[in-house]
């Protein structure tokens, strides 16, 4: 079926299959005119995800639902929340199973159910999938570590913290097991981790400190990276500016240092880090080290279509290689053609001859390009599209942050201000919007909440 078309086969809307309820396919659902096209979104979480404040609801800055978004009510035709196994492109269909349990693709350990199989047909598919965290198949990371990549790792990661100062503060507790307990590791040395650090340390200086007397001087967060420095999308002056914030607040920061392991023994983490001299014992480890492709791409990239070839992946990332109109290429030995009425959006995917960065706003501008043509229905004649960098920021904690555009650079007060404003402003909702200063203003007057349950 041409792209531009706007009916399906029996006359009606054109049936649009969104596989991800992650930036890219939320945001693709969102902006789809239901008068348009009829929208349909398959995800094994019912809900999308901010991620830049999922560091926040990790240590009750703000609390988990501020961060989210339930898919349902975007008012689809149709939302399932199910995995996708398999698609045969020839016959149009996708093979799905139930997700029964919500926590499944939030948390490693999970444990993951047989759910009830079924298919659904699509006009058009685009492949919103995301991408999971990179291990690099260390050994003891899947069963050890925490990742940060939704509500439910960011309720893990609270639990753990307040968990790890709980024993801590027992009187059978030695001083030795309460400097491990109390060590907070975070590995990778990207955005995600560094802003966790700098949310951590506000924890623990404003509120902890002040709850758990006498624990303070065992506490200690530090940064392992194995890069020679952390924030590499930053420009040296700004990332020698957090190492020396960091530095200030106690935080330390270790780059080209290689963890080449985790085992637990009792109620602490064992590291194995191979710059070290022995283990380091550490009370909780958060993950952030990269991305690897979703299990559903690599068995795509695999598969032959018949007639056809196979789906054209990027060698180095392992994403699906798409057209400047976000079109699924596929390989025939040497010849490279389109997947009709296939599309590929956001960190799974990766355009020819470019070389953008996995991020949200990648993500999300390229869900409202495909958006907006699908609902004027002039995919085939429209411009390819174009990326715009507002650029990056991250949180350092104590009221200060680094911002970087093309623009301009800023630092300390005036970043955190941007930073804050920055994502108030991109938050989905209008209750989230008007919710998320509530919560800064609740902590900032009253502390953050510390209970566990």
């Amino acid at each position: 079926m041409a792209v531009g078309h706007q009916t399906g086969k029996d006359g009606k809307r054109e049936r649009v299959v969104i596989l991800g309820s992650g930036w890219a396919g939320y945001a693709l659902g969102r902006e789809l005119k239901s008068s348009k096209v009829s929208r349909n979104l398959i995800s094994p979480r019912s809900h999308f995800v901010f991620t830049p404040l999922l560091a926040s609801t990790a240590v009750g800055t703000l609390e988990f639902r501020a961060a989210i978004e339930p898919v349902r009510r975007l008012g689809l035709d149709n939302f399932y929340q199910a995995w996708a196994s398999d698609i045969d492109f020839t016959r149009k269909t996708i093979l799905l199973e139930a997700n029964s349990n919500p926590e499944a693709g939030a948390r490693t350990d999970a444990p993951l159910e047989k759910g009830a199989e079924f298919e659904v047909e699509y006009d058009k598919l685009v492949l919103a999938v995301g991408c999971y965290s990179q291990t690099f198949n260390t050994k003891g990371v899947k069963e050890h570590a925490c990742f940060l990549r939704d509500v439910g790792d960011a309720r893990l990661i609270r639990q753990k913290v307040l968990n790890a100062f709980e024993k801590a503060a027992l009187p059978t507790t030695s001083d030795a097991e309460r400097k491990k307990l109390l060590h907070f590791a975070v590995v990778g040395g990207g955005p995600t981790g560094i802003e966790f650090a700098g949310e951590l340390h506000d924890l623990v200086h404003d509120d902890i400190s002040k709850l758990y007397k006498g624990l303070e001087k065992f506490i200690a967060i530090t940064i392992y990276d194995v890069a020679p420095k952390v924030l590499p999308m930053f420009d040296q002056e700004l990332a020698d500016y957090a190492t020396n914030l960091f530095r200030r607040q106690g935080i330390t920061v270790r780059t080209e240092h290689h963890l080449q392991g985790i085992r637990r023994d009792g109620d602490v983490l064992l590291l194995d880090v191979k710059e070290a001299e022995e283990e380091v014992g550490a009370g909780l480890v958060v993950w952030s080290t990269g991305l690897m492709q979703n299990p559903l791409i690599a068995h795509l990239t695999e598969k032959n279509i018949e007639g056809k070839g196979q789906i054209a992946k990027d060698d180095k990332t392992g994403s699906i290689i798409v057209d400047d109109h976000m079109r699924v290429q596929v390989r025939n030995g040497d010849a490279t053609e389109t997947l009709p009425d296939v599309f590929a959006i956001g960190d799974c995917a990766k355009i020819q001859d470019s070389s953008l960065p996995a991020t949200a706003q990648v993500a999300s501008q390229q869900a409202s390009y495909l958006a907006k043509h699908f609902n004027k229905g002039d995919l085939d004649s429209s411009p390819g599209f174009s990326f715009t960098n507002w650029g990056a920021m991250a949180y350092l904690g104590s009221w200060r942050a680094i911002h970087q555009s093309k623009a301009d650079a800023l630092k300390g007060r005036a970043a955190w201000i941007l930073w804050r404003t920055a994502y108030l402003t991109k938050s989905m909702s209008i209750k989230n919007k008007l919710m998320i200063p509530v919560y800064w203003f609740i902590t900032a007057v009253f502390g953050r909440d510390i209970s566990r349950f």
